[in-house]
């Protein structure tokens, strides 16, 4: 399959997609719709539908000017944001199986674990790299086998400090993690 620049793709076994801004040797760059650059290789993507009507519109100058002379026309209060959701975490990452594989046929609880665990690396070299400073891990309740292999994990790292996400929101099933970065 032959990948350019502009063109729309979805990455394999993720929930990724985005615009290709970038090739080289093999290595694509693409830009998600949150204005996140991420790096993949060739063979991890796939051509998507298009982001953009890519020149074919269904629509003409005129109906996007009436668009925008009746959103300005009822312009909306807006709606102030509060302190607490301000400083919400940016990123959260649902650690259960049932949200990161569609299935677990032929897994052993260990397999499973290690995806987990695998997909934590992922995550935090992902927000180290983004420098995204909160990430919140939501790994549920149970058995409390993955909450103490998740903390061992992050012991592990010295760049970071991690403690019981907000319990209102969370309950005690998550954890935070906060990443102490220099500028």
């Amino acid at each position: 399959m032959s990948l350019k620049v502009g063109d729309f793709v979805e990455v394999l076994d993720e929930d990724l997609s985005g615009d290709i801004i970038f090739i080289n040797k093999g290595k694509v760059i693409i830009q998600t719709p949150d204005g996140f650059e991420l790096e993949f290789e060739s063979s991890q993507l796939v051509k998507g539908g298009n982001s953009k009507l890519l020149g074919t519109s269904i629509f003409n100058d005129d109906t996007f000017e009436k668009i925008d002379s009746d959103k300005n026309s009822q312009k909306k209060k807006s709606v102030g944001v509060k302190r607490k959701e301000r400083i919400q975490p940016a990123m959260e990452v649902d650690l259960h199986i049932g949200k990161l594989l569609p299935s677990t046929k032929g897994m052993q609880k260990h397999d499973i674990l290690t995806f987990q665990l695998d997909t934590v690396k992922r995550q935090l070299a992902f927000a180290m790299q983004k420098r995204i400073q909160r990430i919140v891990f939501i790994h549920g309740v149970g058995e409390g086998v993955l909450k103490l292999e998740l903390e061992y994990l992050l012991k592990h790292y010295d760049n970071l400090k991690f403690y019981d996400a907000n319990y209102q929101k969370y309950g005690v099933g998550a954890t935070e993690v906060y990443f102490f970065q220099s500028k």
